[in-house]
């Protein structure tokens, strides 16, 4: 079981970096493997496929993602000329440090895949170069990805551990809101830099040459939130395939090891990881240490969290585009989190 576990992993690692047709098959793809996972694991079984099919959010984030889409392909000519007035008044970067740290910072209350499809929708209109709307859009969603947790609407990672924990609803934000909030401004900060003033990004505005993406369509939405509801799918059979393993290998690991084992919530749903390793009777210290590693570790690859699956395809953002950026951005985070919650 260990080594077959071991194998699929390095594949949902390597493959859609090497293999085009993986890449551009992301969902079926991670689908495959998750079937692998719990088959080479034995835990698959009518009772797990009935577990997933009776999962409320894999519905509702659906249908979030369909109903909002639906809406921005009727008004997308509205949100452009929207954002255009605004960049009259203000510049680029600073509303791209407005939009960052703004969605970062709410995404726990209108969650964070009603944030990320905002995201998408406001950089598919910014006047700048496919690059820059690349890199700001990792930023933002990993922004999204640790601003949700602060409450347990805002994101499943969060809902589970207040329910395992048995806490109230400002819990996690009392935790480590201390380490999310000035980082979501970091991050906004992050964004503007890379976006840039950029005075020709202005004038393609005014000319509405949005370049390099697409507009959207009706059969394009239906298409994202069928691709949206594979995936959530692959992430349920990808943790259940893999709970045997953690269980037996890591849950009882130190809190300083997990902290940096958890970068596998890179590829895998990191409210699995925090379900199976989260317990009352930990430390707070124990906790923030493998919430924060779970959360920044979730924004370094497509796979990590559901912004990125959503930002992604309607963005048109490859694996290899957004490992280039996510994966040294969140090891510098990783690292001087570390240090702050662990050494200082």
């Amino acid at each position: 079981m260990l080594v077959g576990l071991i194998i699929i992993l390095l594949l949902v690692l390597t493959l859609p970096f090497f293999v085009k047709a993986v890449e551009h098959n992301l969902e079926p793809f991670l689908f495959v493997m998750g079937l692998a996972a719990t088959v080479i694991s034995g835990v698959l079984s009518g009772h797990l496929v009935e577990e997933i099919f009776t999962n409320h959010l894999m519905y509702m984030i659906t249908a979030a993602v369909l109903v909002f889409g639906l809406l921005f392909s009727v008004f997308q000519n509205q949100v452009q000329k929207w954002i255009r007035r605004i960049l009259h008044h203000i510049p680029l970067n600073f509303f791209v440090f407005l939009v960052i740290a703004i969605l970062g910072l709410i995404s726990s209350i209108i969650t964070a895949i009603i944030a990320a499809l905002l995201l998408s929708e406001i950089i598919n209109a910014l006047p700048m170069e496919r690059k820059k709307k690349v890199n700001t859009t990792i930023i933002a969603c990993l922004a999204i990805g640790m601003g949700a947790a602060l409450t347990p609407i805002g994101e499943p990672l969060s809902t589970i551990v207040i329910s395992k924990m048995g806490e109230s609803f400002w819990y996690l934000a009392r935790l480590i809101g201390i380490f999310i909030i000035p980082g979501v401004i970091i991050l906004g900060i992050t964004g503007s830099l890379v976006a840039g003033k950029g005075q020709k990004n202005n004038n393609e505005a005014e000319e509405g040459e949005i370049p390099d993406l697409e507009d959207e369509t009706i059969t394009g939405v239906f298409i994202r939130a069928g691709k949206v509801f594979l995936f959530i799918m692959a992430l349920e059979l990808l943790g259940a395939g893999f709970k045997p393993l953690i269980d037996t290998y890591i849950i009882h690991l130190d809190g300083r090891l997990l902290y940096w084992i958890n970068m596998i919530s890179a590829i895998l749903d990191n409210a699995t990881l925090a379900a199976a390793e989260i317990s009352p009777e930990m430390s707070g210290l124990q906790i923030e240490g493998i919430l924060m590693g779970l959360l920044i570790s979730g924004g370094m690859l497509i796979p990590g969290n559901i912004p990125n699956i959503i930002s992604a395809g309607k963005l048109k953002i490859t694996s290899s585009e957004w490992a280039r950026l996510g994966v040294p951005l969140g090891l510098v985070l990783l690292v001087t989190y570390y240090l702050i919650i662990f050494i200082l």
